[in-house]
């Protein structure tokens, strides 16, 4: 000591960094016994409030343990995170002293140099630990890609292959159910739907596709607690269903009764809730099925869950594995895909999840191979894809339809890859109640697609205002004796009427035009065929397309409607138009 002071240079004994640091660069018996129990609490808590609400992180949980990728980074990360927590200071350095405190300096790496320490408010243990913690995520995510990437191709490759492997080929197209047509579409059904029914604290949910008691095909809907407060403490009313299969003395149905457990109610009420909680190892991404048995209401969710395979490498595939079942008085059955099937309330309904068939058919891109449809070394040798449709379709694949023998499937139509191929491949079938596969190749036979026949629909009517009165919507594939027709229906822009629908042969590209729900019945039937309908385009029968016109005069009323089509043909300079009334005077309106 000189003058009094110490002899550091800091004011503080020469020994003091060496006796600060041997003190606070370990913990004797005693502190680390109470470190890790300390430690090991406050884990355990956050563990249990994890558990309690764990519906919350149920996706992120369910990707760690069944996506190679997540698993490597998500799991990767929490052991890293629980074993930096646990970790006694001094085992990753001095945490205090003259000489480590100098080389932190030199280092840059002081705390109050250290920008994320102060603002965390951490110490030197919590500083390092926490940029260790930021270094292994950063070698995670280059690990986790390296080993999601072909775990991906792999699971597309493997999920393509056993699909094919389990599918038969048809040598024709399995006949539509008559009695069952999709006559209106979703949007048609949302908006008059929604225009008939009154609920002051409830509202309509998203519509799905159910069977009712007597065998037709409906949309339902739940009727759920509508705003914040209501979805807190008011229950999901029961189901409605409304008939899909006509437009004129359409029925709508609502089974009322109150769900314990249901759509739209938040938190340990919810039907989302419940079911994570009694199956947590399994997927739930359909949307319930809302239906009715013997007058009282029930929802069905189709369950989905993935197997690993080890070889070539790592990967999983996804596979159904049965439904829940949930009855108004909160009872949740889970039901294998077996007990589903025999279950006497499921009759009839769909027990097979659409987003599993969207995947299966989305990964036939891969049944021959991935270096086969890879964009630039790829051959595409016999490579198909998801038929694309229109934007203005209202309609996704694969589409649900009703076969004969009321067995519901679903339809997906595939097109050969490239960008400039819109013909159909082959269609495949799944069977909504088994999952089964079955499916058509039209060989060397070029079939109009969905995309296609919406156009051949509107250039076959070219009296419509197409886009600004009336859109074409959801083509919907059905097959009448034998042929494959995409059923088209028009409807005002409004989506509130089903004014007529349009049947597009798939071989031919021949149009007609249906007015009447019981005349789409037996069209479908095969009693009615397109000679005894005439053609789409013309009054009575005529034949317009015939007329070798260079541009029609059309004949409006008041309301805008064409009351009559003349054509004018090359070389015809003049041409009178007469109005029968006053009122149709001036409404004469050329057009190229």
């Amino acid at each position: 000591m000189a003058n009094g002071r110490p002899s550091g240079s800091d004011g503080s004994d020469g020994n003091d960094g060496h006796d600060d640091g041997g003190r606070r660069g370990g913990l004797g018996g005693g502190s680390l016994l109470t470190h890790l129990l300390t430690r090991g609490l406050v884990l355990a808590i956050v563990v249990g409030i994890g558990y309690l609400t764990r519906p919350l992180w149920h996706g992120l949980v369910y990707s760690v343990l069944y996506s190679p990728g997540a698993a490597v980074f998500g799991g990767g990360a929490a052991l890293a995170a629980v074993v930096l927590w646990l970790l006694p200071p001094g085992v990753l350095g001095d945490g205090g002293g003259g000489a480590s405190r100098a080389r932190r300096r030199m280092d840059g790496l002081e705390d109050s140099d250290n920008p994320i320490g102060l603002l965390l408010g951490m110490d030197g243990a919590a500083g390092r630990k926490l940029r260790l913690f930021v270094g292994v995520l950063g070698v995670l995510v280059v690990v986790a890609f390296l080993v999601g990437v072909p775990a991906g191709a792999l699971e597309q490759r493997t999920l393509a292959q056993s699909t094919v492997a389990d599918a038969t080929e048809l040598d024709e197209f399995p006949e539509a159910n008559p009695d069952n047509p999709r006559v209106v579409p979703r949007m048609v059904a949302d908006v008059t739907t929604r225009g008939s029914v009154s609920y002051r604290q409830h509202r309509l949910g998203t519509s799905d596709i159910a069977r009712t008691e007597d065998g037709s095909l409906a949309w339902s809907y739940a009727i759920q607690p509508d705003g914040f407060r209501n979805q807190l403490l008011e229950n999901q009313r029961g189901v409605l269903v409304t008939d899909m299969t006509r437009m004129d003395d359409r029925q709508i149905r609502a089974y009322e009764e109150d769900f314990t457990y249901g759509e739209g109610m938040l938190f340990q009420r919810s039907a989302d809730w419940n079911l994570k909680t009694t199956d947590y190892f399994a997927r739930y991404d359909d949307d319930a099925v809302e239906f009715s048995h013997e007058g009282r209401p029930y929802m069905y969710y189709p369950k989905t869950v993935h197997e690993w395979h080890l070889t070539p490498l790592p990967h999983t595939t996804p596979t159904w594995d049965g439904g829940a079942l949930i009855h108004p008085d909160g009872t949740i059955e889970h039901l294998t895909p077996a007990e589903a099937a025999d279950n006497e309330v499921l009759d009839g309904q769909r027990l097979y999840p659409t987003t599993l068939t969207r995947a299966e058919m989305d990964a036939m891109g891969y049944r021959n191979g991935i270096v086969n449809q890879l964009p630039v070394v790829g051959a595409h040798e016999d490579e198909v894809e998801v038929a694309r449709l229109p934007a203005d379709a209202d309609n996704t694949q694969p589409f649900v339809i009703d076969l004969e023998g009321e067995r519901m499937s679903y339809v997906t139509a595939m097109e050969p890859y490239g960008a400039d191929t819109r013909g159909l491949d082959e269609v495949w079938f799944a069977d909504a109640e088994t999952g089964e596969y079955t499916y058509f190749g039209t060989g060397d036979d070029t079939l109009t697609g969905p995309e296609r026949a919406m156009g051949i629909a509107r250039s076959a009517d070219s009296r419509t205002n197409w886009g600004q009165n009336f859109v074409i919507t959801e083509p919907v594939p059905v097959t009448v004796d034998g042929d494959l027709w995409w059923h088209l229906k028009v409807t005002p822009t409004d989506f509130t009427d089903v004014t007529r629908n349009v049947f597009v042969n798939a071989d031919t590209g021949s149009a007609v035009e249906i007015r009447d729900d019981d005349a789409v019945r037996e069209f479908i039937r095969g009693t009615v065929t397109e000679e005894d309908l005439g053609p789409i385009d013309g009054e009575d029968g005529d034949e317009t397309d015939d007329v070798d016109a260079i541009y029609y005069v059309l004949v409006t009323d008041d309301n805008g409607e064409v009351i009559e089509r003349i054509p004018v043909e090359p070389g015809q300079e003049t041409i009178i138009v007469e109005p029968d009334d006053e009122r149709a005077a001036g409404n004469e309106t050329a057009t190229g």
